[in-house]
């Protein structure tokens, strides 16, 4: 049963920790969890008895799957890092960046992607066509990393400021 993408899925998480799927009328696993994902489809994950949306919590803890095995993508000092933004003044902030960063990365992966099968397709020399490609990428991460210090230095300045005022 292919499900149509603008339907919501829904799978029922019960007492049990069983994750029920109701469209293929089963119980599944955090890896179709992480199928479903990979595949786009639209998903709602609640608990059975209070109808409660724990989507976030499921897909933490597919995330937390993936990260036991093999090649992880979250490193402890990045785990710390965002760990102290919570109850920080930035956290919307910083939420609100990682995912347009997420999401410019996905683009810029996509056309650059695109522009190397074009290039080395046609290329005669394609080392010098991969450096051309990575010079263009640079200016880009420059920005988001000087807006990300910008604000970050912000906060800094907002804490320092207040602490000093506590002071008086």
């Amino acid at each position: 049963m292919a499900s149509n993408m603008s339907e919501l899925r829904v799978i029922k998480k019960y007492p049990n920790r069983r994750l029920y799927d109701t469209e293929i009328s089963r119980y599944i696993t955090l890896e179709e969890v992480r199928q479903l994902v990979l595949q786009n489809v639209r998903f709602r994950v609640e608990d059975k008895r209070t109808r409660e949306d724990i989507t976030r919590t499921i897909l933490l803890q597919v995330i937390a799957e993936q990260e036991e095995g093999g090649d992880p993508i979250f490193t402890t000092e990045l785990l710390t890092f965002i760990i102290r933004f919570y109850g920080d003044p930035m956290q919307p902030s910083i939420s609100r960046y990682l995912e347009l960063s997420l999401q410019l990365f996905m683009q810029q992966q996509g056309n650059f992607t695109e522009q190397l099968r074009g290039m080395l397709g046609q290329a005669q020399q394609p080392l010098h066509a991969l450096k051309e490609l990575a010079d263009r990428q640079v200016p880009i991460w420059r920005t988001v990393r000087k807006e990300f210090l910008r604000n970050l230095s912000r906060t800094k300045l907002n804490k320092l400021t207040r602490g000093a005022d506590s002071e008086d």
